[in-house]
């Protein structure tokens, strides 16, 4: 019971219905509890219908739903919830990783200008962090995996390289671009984007 109280499978959308957020059930539980959010009855495309906290532990619990174990009997864990009184789409920028800097470049090496495969390329601190560079989008590059090696420890005019471009955090983007469907959540695909 605790594995599933804790798994991010409740996707939070605001007043308009539009997705922000991913929550476990035991956080959506509480969001319900206290009136901040109503959970959405899904039954196909066709029948969604806002239930609140009070009706909402009265429902039966359905063989295609995950359930939780009270005192008072099974509760349904909702898989979509409206947080009732929020009405923004809040902004995120991309998690800072080597897929999200490859994106950015481009699939390409940002001294050559040579398309890459994922598996050719590597990250490539501008200013290598043995001479105090950081972990951030400014100072992080897609390179392919021979120039990383060649620039070793320089900085890329010691090495004879120059930068394509400046590197740079790319725009902060709604939060509904950014959530995916990790778990395959069916009724999520009428709130999201998501290819999953």
């Amino acid at each position: 019971m605790s594995d599933i109280l804790n798994k991010t499978i409740v996707l939070v959308l605001n007043r308009n219905w539009q997705a922000i957020h991913v929550r476990t059930p035991q956080e959506a539980f509480c969001m319900m509890a206290t009136n901040v959010a109503t959970a959405l009855e899904i039954d196909g495309d066709d029948h969604i219908r806002p239930v609140t906290w009070d009706e909402w532990i009265t429902l039966s619990v359905r063989p295609q739903d995950n359930a939780v174990q009270t005192v008072r009997g099974p509760i349904r864990v909702p898989t979509v919830i409206v947080a009732v009184n929020f009405a923004k789409v809040p902004k995120k920028r991309p998690k800072l990783c080597a897929k999200t800097i490859r994106e950015r470049d481009g699939n390409r090496c940002q001294y050559t200008g040579k398309m890459l495969k994922p598996e050719e390329g590597s990250l490539d601190h501008v200013v290598p962090r043995s001479r105090g560079g950081k972990d951030a989008w400014e100072n992080l590059v897609w390179s392919s995996k021979a120039v990383n090696t060649k620039k070793a420890n320089r900085l890329p005019h010691e090495a004879g390289l120059k930068l394509l471009t400046v590197p740079r955090a790319p725009k902060e983007l709604p939060v509904t671009a950014l959530l995916r469907n990790a778990h395959g959540v069916a009724e999520w695909k009428l709130f999201l984007n998501d290819k999953a």
